[in-house]
């Protein structure tokens, strides 16, 4: 069983910058992680992902040069650091471990869940 937590959420300008954090506590962290998100009245989507040693990233294109995915394995920790954020990037955004798929965007491949954190963006 994986923990998670996420935190660092808050409220921004757009063009500001916000660096999420997603604390694992539990059986071992070296799993694949990715980050997702999800607005009102839309389904959840696929962010970012990076597989389990780090060495490799993906990202969604909507935040493709904005967005970076980056993980401490010896802090148990997945950041999703996020620059020139935008009106549209507002969402509740979770982290999610335990993918047997490298860089999955489906939600249904992920075991464990955080239980989200709200980023909004101001215009």
């Amino acid at each position: 069983q994986v923990h998670l937590v996420e935190s660092g959420g808050g409220l921004v300008q757009a063009g500001g910058s916000l660096r999420l954090s997603c604390a694992a506590s539990g059986r071992t962290f070296n799993t694949n992680a990715g980050w997702f998100r999800q607005a009102p009245g839309k389904e959840r989507e696929f962010v970012a992902a990076i597989t389990w040693s780090g060495g490799r990233t993906y990202y969604a294109d909507s935040v493709k040069g904005r967005f970076t995915i980056s993980r401490d394995n010896a802090k148990n920790t997945v950041y999703l650091q996020m620059n020139s954020l935008k009106p549209e990037d507002t969402a509740v955004y979770y982290c999610a471990v335990d993918s047997d798929v490298a860089g999955s965007r489906r939600t249904y491949e992920y075991d464990y869940w955080g239980q989200g954190t709200q980023v909004t963006v101001s215009s």
